[in-house]
């Protein structure tokens, strides 16, 4: 199969393919590239076009801005070199005067107008000049010369003028994608065009000041005045729209972009990167940008106030989605016309070289179904040139590769029913060792727990009764020395209860000695038990091992439920467990910590930590076995661990061990709330495992 794939790789390299990539190369790579470039120059042509005419538009919006301030201070030096107002203004006639002044200030649209009279004593000349903002073009104005320029003014600064124009200014922000984050919600501040016009004498002295100004905030018939002279009908896609907005720092205050149909797009910021593109840098904005909800073709220009501060921005721009839209059709036909003219290219390209690849892909198509399977062969080649010597090699070729798979074949048929049953004879002998190594593990087992109870019965049954006897001769004498002394025995008396507590105890531990070697006499003396204060009880027995071991023993008893076991033979393991501890400890800073948690909704345990000096790996396997111990030789008999053990398995417990030398050990406790006596090792287990200690 490896010689087929590498001859069809030869025939697909080496003829047909080249061949095809030489006819079709020209149409393949030129065409796409000449197309990609089309692309590529119609766009950016397209783009530039769009931005020289924004740019434009913008140039128009700033020439009428101009004009319209320049036309406001010509009004103004209109009436102030009109005769009729010149000779009202001269002769006192205040009511003529502001009859004029009414009349220039709703004729042409003032948001206010007054007019400040100097010709009046210093005091009364002061106050007028108090009322008015303070500005470089005030200052100009008294100097004699006639100014219009865009000033900003404060919510407190239109209070003194007129109530009704700091309402009118008010205008809530809102959140507008894009913009800059920013914490205020309203904008209360008004941009003017203020224009000042000085009134002379006849001797040229100052007399009075024409103070005119027209709010640009919410003034729509001042940007759709620029909007109809820079979009004039026929200059955009009848579905564009040209659009000017006049801008307080980012804020749009008079505007005709909408936020949705109707509805103007005030109280709008605009985004950050035009904003400090042109209000941080100062430059003019000629590109593409987001405006409020869609994309526009935007020109952006600073608008600079009487002491040449950018405070605002002036916007031309129009809507970029229906020149776009042109843009793709127009793109999407040359693509077409570009496709249709490189598919009918390829076709005759291919049509041409049919007959050159008529006996290859014959070839091919036997490779195919060889490949398959299928025992087909190329057949009769009319050619008789190298393809056609080529075709008949083939089939021979095909010929005898058929007849060495079939013995191949053959001979994988008979080697895989030698492995499979090979493979059955082994499965069935692992089979019987996994068998009877389990066999001899549980055996093994058996025989341990029985030396281990044989060994523990001798001694216990030659130890009872040399300890029994000691202990009866003891609580004799204890009666005889408290009748002897009497009253005088009472200061101990509290230390001769407890001896006399303790040679029960020790009554007691060699009766369940007894009945741990023989279980059958087992005691159910089984009662409720309240583990915190059993830990506390017991502490009060170790601690005269203080005196020989520096330590400190701390408690954390968190169990909060009760469990049923015969409360001396717990409180004996936990003697046998805190005595080992104890002993492990370091000479100083000896540490154990005692816990009692709840198990689940199973029991308790009880944990017993030390810093001492741990157990060795090989010997934690044996700790639990009879007479097994690491002390030195007369300190310990390996009995305590084993009897402890012991006790707590029949209850259906457990005792676990984890240790680090060098660190320390821990030994927990497992104690079910209900006991489950069981006196056979087996059941022990699988006791065990079905509680998962």
């Amino acid at each position: 199969m490896n010689y087929l794939l590498i001859i069809r790789r030869s025939i697909r390299d080496k003829i047909r393919y080249k061949l095809l990539l030489l006819v079709l190369f020209p149409i393949l790579l030129i065409m796409p590239v000449a197309l990609a470039l089309a692309i590529y120059w119609g766009k950016d042509f397209t783009y530039q076009q769009l931005f020289l005419k924004v740019n434009t538009d913008l140039a128009v919006s700033h020439n009428v801005f101009k004009r319209i301030q320049q036309d406001y201070l010509n009004q103004l030096a209109s009436l102030a070199n009109s005769y009729s107002f010149r000779i009202a203004l001269e002769s006192g006639n205040q009511n003529a005067v502001n009859k004029q002044v009414q009349a220039l200030k709703q004729q042409a649209g003032y948001s206010f107008l007054q007019v400040v009279n100097l010709n009046v004593n210093l005091n009364k000349r002061t106050h007028a000049l108090n009322q008015q903002r303070n500005s470089t073009s005030l200052l100009n104005a008294l100097a004699g010369k006639a100014s219009v320029a865009i000033e900003i003014y404060s919510a407190n600064d239109l209070l003194k003028i007129d109530p009704k124009l700091e309402k009118m200014v008010r205008l809530p922000l809102i959140k507008t994608p894009r913009a800059r984050p920013s914490k205020r919600t309203i904008e209360n501040r008004a941009m003017v065009i203020r224009a000042l016009y000085p009134i002379k004498s006849t001797a040229g002295e100052l007399i009075a000041l024409l103070d005119g100004g027209v709010l640009l905030n919410d003034n729509f018939t001042f940007v759709d005045a620029i909007r109809d002279l820079a979009y004039a009908p026929g200059s955009l896609p009848p579905d564009s729209i040209g659009t000017v907005t006049v801008f307080l720092n980012d804020v749009r205050i008079s505007t005709n972009v909408p936020i949705k149909k109707g509805e103007r797009a005030l109280g709008t910021r605009v985004s950050n990167e035009v904003r400090r593109y042109v209000l941080d840098q100062g430059k003019t904005w000629i590109d593409r940008a987001f405006v409020v909800n869609d994309w526009y073709i935007s020109s952006y220009e600073p608008i600079l106030d009487v002491d040449n501060k950018r405070v605002g921005m002036l916007y031309a721009g129009f809507l970029e989605k229906p020149f776009r839209e042109q843009l793709w059709k127009a793109l999407g036909v040359l693509i077409l016309l570009f496709l249709g003219l490189m598919l009918l290219s390829a076709l005759a390209a291919i049509h041409g070289a049919k007959k050159i690849f008529k006996p290859i892909e014959k070839m091919s198509s036997v490779i195919h179904a060889t490949q398959k399977g299928s025992a087909e062969r190329v057949g009769l080649i009319e050619s008789s040139d190298e393809l056609g010597t080529l075709s008949h090699e083939f089939d021979d070729m095909l010929d005898q590769l058929q007849q060495r798979n079939e013995e191949i074949q053959h001979w994988a048929d008979q080697l895989e029913n030698k492995v499979e049953q090979r493979t059955r004879e082994l499965k069935n002998k692992n089979q019987d060792l996994q068998n009877s190594i389990l066999l001899l593990r549980q055996t093994r087992q058996r025989l341990v727990a029985a030396e281990k109870l044989a060994a523990l019965g001798k001694l216990t049954a030659g130890v009872a009764h040399e300890i029994n006897n000691p202990t009866a001769v003891i609580l004799g004498n204890l009666d005889i020395i408290i009748d002897e002394l009497g009253d005088k025995a009472s200061p101990v008396k509290e230390e001769i209860n407890l001896i006399i507590e303790q040679i029960y105890r020790i009554k007691d531990i060699i009766n369940r000695l007894l009945q741990y070697a023989h279980t059958e006499e087992y005691s159910n003396n089984i009662s409720e038990v309240n583990a915190n204060k059993l830990v506390n009880e017991t502490l009060k027995l170790v601690n005269h091992l203080g005196k020989e071991h520096d330590h400190h023993i701390t408690t954390d008893l968190q169990a909060n439920t009760h469990i049923q076991i015969n409360p001396q033979e717990l409180q004996q393991v936990l003697v046998n467990l805190l005595v080992n501890a104890i002993h492990a400890l370091p000479k100083k800073h000896g540490r154990i910590i005692i816990k009692t948690e709840n198990w689940k909704d199973k029991g308790i345990v009880i944990s017993i930590i030390d810093n001492g000096e741990g157990i060795k790996e090989e010997h934690l396997k044996q700790i639990f076995n009879p007479f097994f111990t690491t002390r030195e030789q007369g300190k310990g008999t390996g009995l305590g661990l084993s009897i402890s053990y012991g006790l707590i398995r029949r209850y259906g417990g457990n005792i676990s061990v984890e240790s680090d030398l060098e660190k320390g050990s821990t030994f927990k406790v497992w104690l079910l709330i209900k006991p489950k006596i069981i006196e056979d090792e087996e059941a022990i287990a699988e006791q065990l495992r079905d509680q998962e200690i």
